[in-house]
Order: C-alpha cells, then sequence, then structure tokens
C-alpha cells in the first residue's frame, strides 16, 4: 500500500494539472470505485460538473482535491493498487481504469486525471471538510478527522506523540501503525525507521523513554524526506507517479525485503550480521538482530514471604 512519501509524490505531481483546473464529466467506468461516496455516481458526477479544483492536499496516506467553491472535497484513498494517471485526451485507455475526470488546466490545455486500480480496495468519494484545531484550522475531510498529524506537517510534535505513546499498553511497530497515533506510515517506513532508530518492534511503548521516541521520530522523519526525494518504493508497477514513473527508494532501504542481507551498519563496524523476517501479525518485519536486539522480559515481582 502506497505510504505517506508515495502519496505526498502523488499529490506533487497532480498538483501542476489539478490546481486551478475546471472539471468536465465524470466518467465512470467501474461504479465500485465510488461505494463510499454519499449518493453513488450522479452525485458525485453532477457535484464536479464545471466545479474548479483546488490545490490537492494530503495527510497521512489520505489525498483529497477540495473544490474551490464550497466546504467539500473529493477524497482520493489509493488502497493497495490505486493509481492517480494525468493523460492526454484520446491515451489509450490503462488495463484497470476505473473513472476519467476530464479537466482544462489552469494553462488552457485538456488532460484527463485517471483513476486505476487494480485490486478495487481504493476509490474516490465526496465528503465534507472541517476545520481540525489541531492543525490551526487546516481543513479537512470528516473521513480524515481521526488520523493524527503525520511526520511532515509543519505542526507535527515529537514530544507529543511521546506522552501518547507512553500511555499506551502495545507494542512499538504496532503503534507506529496507528494512525491515531502518527499518520502516514506504513510497514516498509515502519522497518525502515525502526532500523534508523536501533529499536526492536516487539519494544514495549510503555518502557519508551522520551529520547528514544524523539530519535525514532527523526528516523521517521528522515526515511520519509530521502524516499520523497527519489519518488517513493515502487516494487512493481501498482505504484507509479501521475507520469507513470516509478520510484527508486526501494534501492536505499536497509532493512525491508532484505532478509538474509547483511546490515549496512553491521557491516561498516566490520561485523556480518544478517538482515532477519520475523512474523508480525498477518505481515513481517525486518531488522538486524545485533543492532535492534529483542528486549528483556521484565522478571517477574517476588513473592511475598
Amino acid at each position: 500500500m502506497p505510504e505517506l512519501p508515495e502519496a505526498e509524490v502523488v499529490r506533487r505531481g497532480l498538483a501542476r494539472w489539478a490546481t486551478d483546473a475546471v472539471a468536465a464529466e465524470l466518467e465512470v467506468l467501474d461504479p465500485r470505485s465510488l461505494r463510499r461516496s454519499p449518493g453513488g455516481a450522479d452525485a458525485l458526477r453532477e457535484r464536479l460538473r464545471g466545479a474548479r479544483l483546488a490545490e490537492p492536499a494530503r495527510r497521512g496516506k489520505f489525498l483529497w482535491l477540495a473544490l474551490a467553491e464550497g466546504d467539500d472535497a473529493v477524497v482520493v484513498h489509493l488502497g493497495m493498487s490505486g493509481q492517480i494517471l494525468v493523460d492526454e485526451p484520446g491515451a489509450a485507455d490503462q488495463r484497470h481504469l476505473r473513472l476519467r475526470l476530464p479537466v482544462t488546466a489552469a494553462d488552457g490545455s485538456a488532460r484527463e486525471l485517471r483513476f486505476v486500480d487494480q485490486r478495487i480496495f481504493g476509490g474516490w468519494w465526496l465528503d465534507a471538510l472541517r476545520p481540525d484545531d489541531a492543525a490551526g484550522g487546516e481543513r479537512i475531510p470528516t473521513t480524515a478527522a481521526h488520523i493524527a498529524l503525520d511526520p511532515l506537517h509543519p505542526l507535527f510534535d515529537p514530544a507529543a506523540v511521546h506522552a501518547r505513546l507512553a500511555r499506551r499498553r502495545s507494542t512499538l511497530k504496532r503503534a507506529l501503525l496507528d494512525q491515531s497515533l502518527v499518520s502516514g506510515i506504513g510497514n516498509i517506513y515502519a522497518d525502515e525507521a525502526l532500523w534508523g532508530a536501533r529499536l526492536h518492534p516487539e519494544r514495549p511503548t510503555e518502557r519508551m523513554r522520551r529520547a528514544d521516541t524523539l530519535r525514532l521520530m527523526a528516523a521517521v522523519q528522515d526515511v520519509m524526506r530521502r524516499a520523497l526525494e527519489v519518488g517513493g518504493t515502487s516494487f512493481d508497477a501498482l505504484y507509479v507517479n501521475v507520469d507513470g514513473r516509478s520510484g527508486y527508494f526501494a534501492r536505499s532501504l536497509a532493512a525491508y525485503g532484505r532478509t538474509g542481507q547483511p546490515c549496512r551498519r553491521c557491516a561498516a563496524e566490520g561485523v556480518d550480521s544478517r538482515i532477519v523476517r520475523v512474523p508480525f501479525m498477518n505481515r513481517a518485519s525486518h531488522l538486524c538482530p545485533r543492532c535492534q536486539p529483542r528486549p528483556r522480559r521484565r522478571r517477574a515481582a517476588a513473592a511475598d514471604a
């Protein structure tokens, strides 16, 4: 599933063509992609027809196109395999094309915003915007109101994250994937940040010191900024930018997907330690057992004499 860097790469690419563009008639090739939109295809088609689009916005993995007039937006959720592509009219249809929105861009050129989704876990829906006090009154869709600020938001506060984290009784990676704590982190960047901070994914959250959390949040921000610079992480054709280009951060991954390969940090220290893959929920975690040691269990309190 695309995570924060991939969603931001798509948002930036979309901004060139969508900002101040005027929408035409939405073409719905598969109504399943609108299953979450109130009123279905007819309502969304009516709202978009002739509407001027504002600059695309994002929080975490959520992406939306606010409508310049009104208090609503079209939320675009990429799901597992969703893509937003910008094509010229008449370009060949993609195999899994679900939605097509012709627009007249701000420069007067004609373009099509295409939603391609192989597995149909993503979709578009019309949603009301509401101000978020935690973000200085920034307007967000109601369906994104439950998610926390992401690590690249200007108001993101790592100390506040630690205060919430310390009150939980969970494990560290499970908490990182909870979008109500920090948004935008998925399996790939959780593994990369934990490796960067030298923390084991099963570290109990209630045993996290403030310095540990701040180091982890710095690692999250670092890995996401580096991923953004190279267009995100693409392992296959399911994630691409709006012009169909893949991201190249897979070449820089230190832990995720590197099972059996040397830990780069240990190798630099002259030690042979290999990345291991361990079960995690219905997925897996990737880590170095030497520089991310498993936390020791606390000894049970001695029984009273």
